[in-house]
């Protein structure tokens, strides 16, 4: 536990690792797409239809990131056209049961 007078350096708070997940879950669309990758596999549109107010470039762009981070795995079918589907990683998965716990607490406590 830090005393009153310990000043924590900026570039030590940006390297924590908790600092980086809290800003990645903060994005306006992370939970939401985490959410409902949580429950099953997900293709493009029909994760777009199910996201109200996003665009497709914002949930590319989401995507993209959560993919990169290493919780979301992305298949692509060989079709004509080609379909993508988006599912929780392993990893992804973990995360989910970490909230889960936050997010119950988020609801029951949100009429305060």
């Amino acid at each position: 536990m830090l005393d009153t007078h310990t000043r924590v350096p900026v570039a030590e708070y940006d390297a924590c690792p908790v600092t980086g997940i809290v800003r990645r879950m903060g994005e306006r669309w992370t939970l939401l797409v985490l959410s409902l990758l949580a429950r099953r596999a997900y293709r493009f549109n029909e994760l777009h239809r199910a996201i109200e107010g996003i665009s497709q470039r914002m949930l590319t762009r989401t995507l993209r990131t959560l993919e990169a981070d290493g919780l979301v795995e992305r298949t692509v079918f060989p079709t004509v056209p080609p379909s993508v589907e988006y599912r929780l990683s392993p990893r992804g998965a973990a995360l989910m049961d970490s909230l889960t716990p936050l997010i119950d607490w988020a609801v029951t406590n949100s009429g305060r």
